[in-house]
């Protein structure tokens, strides 16, 4: 994996809202955070990678054990995942204002 300058530089760029949640976590958590999420891509086969739809309790069980994580951060990725893929759906059908209207609820102080 190449370095790109961490992610508190990536939070640099970020909107402020964003980069105010993603600061308070503590110092080296998000390199821990890179690392088992980069454990978990690794454990899955290039055929999985292509269509996480496949993912069910058996794979999910034996992804966590490649891992080293529980079943439970496998699952919080996949769902990552997809709430990522719809917002890129949405900024490419409607653009930005779409996709901030879908955000609302996500985030604290939006209304």
């Amino acid at each position: 994996m190449r370095n790109m300058g961490g992610l508190s530089a990536l939070m640099d760029k970020m909107p402020a809202q964003i980069a105010q949640m993603a600061g308070q976590m503590p110092a080296g958590a998000e390199n821990k955070m890179v690392g088992r999420v980069e454990g978990i891509i690794n454990s899955m086969t290039p055929l999985e990678r292509s269509k996480p739809e496949l993912i069910k309790a058996s794979r999910k069980r034996r992804i966590a054990m490649g891992a080293g994580v529980q079943v439970q951060e496998v699952n919080r990725l996949l769902n990552q995942f997809e709430q990522s893929q719809k917002m890129m759906k949405m900024m490419s059908k409607g653009g930005i204002g779409k996709l901030m209207r879908g955000m609302k609820g996500m985030m604290p102080g939006m209304r």
